[in-house]
């Protein structure tokens, strides 16, 4: 009976592990907002006007995380394009020094924001998210590429 139950337990999780499943359970039952709003809380959020600040002074690399088509219509001088979705799989070939100052960006914030907890649970140690994002930028009449 025992081997039975035994049995019976490791298909059981195999079987959630093999068809998609998750072997435990989540915390929480999270929005886009919610781990938006909780990664703001780790993260360094600067204004549009430090952001031109920062650009001007050039000692920061901004990647901008939006979709390359987006990153198409129009950018940050000198930034560079590594979506979201491929941010953990492009970072460390674009920008292998951890150490790099870097100021993320999206459309609105919220991408980014996920974006700069991302990197920085990754061990980026300079890593700032630009409020408002591309929306604020070109809000506030700054340069465009």
């Amino acid at each position: 009976m025992k081997r039975l139950t035994r049995l019976t337990l490791a298909l059981t999780l195999a079987f959630g592990l093999i068809a998609g499943g998750c072997a435990t359970a989540p915390q929480t039952d999270m929005t886009a907002d919610d781990m938006v709003k909780e990664a703001r809380k780790n993260i360094c959020e600067i204004t549009v006007a430090e952001a031109k600040e920062i650009l001007d002074g050039g000692e920061y690399l901004f990647i901008d995380c939006r979709e390359p088509k987006e990153y198409k219509m129009g950018h940050v001088p000198g930034a560079i394009n590594i979506p979201r979705g491929l941010l953990e799989f492009k970072i460390d070939k674009k920008v292998p020094d951890k150490n790099q100052n870097i100021v993320m960006y999206c459309k609105s914030g919220g991408r980014s924001c996920l974006s700069t907890c991302t990197l920085c649970r990754m061990g980026y140690k300079n890593v700032k998210s630009l409020g408002g994002g591309w929306k604020a930028w070109e809000k506030a009449g700054y340069p465009i590429d």
